[in-house]
């Protein structure tokens, strides 16, 4: 029922292009409209921001999931997430030897849970106090 009214419609705008290509311009431009609305409010973030209880250390991660917290041993929890400077997740394997400056937060069971590796710029930064 009043199904012609669209096709009537899209003849009338664009009246030099086939089925074919209509279709394909209006899926070109549904994705250039959705990728506007999501990924626009996430590019125009300056930084990041931490919970208020997460505390700056020093990581190594010596044998995942046994770390190195400021020196002394400590555990990753089992959902741990782990996120690079640039705001990705990071496995806990691929930092094995290294030593990274990072704000955690601990689990009430002492587990690490979520960790944030600083980039140059947030490392000069003061840690915010809990």
């Amino acid at each position: 029922m009043n199904r012609w009214i669209p096709a009537l419609a899209a003849r009338i705008v664009f009246p030099h292009l086939g089925r074919t290509e209509l279709l394909l311009a209006c899926v070109v431009l549904f994705f250039g409209l959705w990728a506007g609305l999501v990924a626009g409010p996430a590019m125009a973030q300056s930084g990041r921001s931490f919970p208020p209880q997460a505390q700056r250390a020093v990581l190594q991660v010596t044998q995942a999931p046994e770390i190195l917290l400021n020196g002394k041993p400590a555990r990753l929890a089992p959902g741990v997430r782990i996120r690079g400077s640039n705001d990705l997740l990071v496995l806990s394997g691929t930092l094995t030897g290294q030593t990274l400056l990072v704000n955690v937060v601990l689990e009430s069971g002492g587990l690490v849970k979520e960790v944030w590796i600083l980039s140059p710029e947030e490392a000069a930064q003061a840690p915010a106090k809990p």
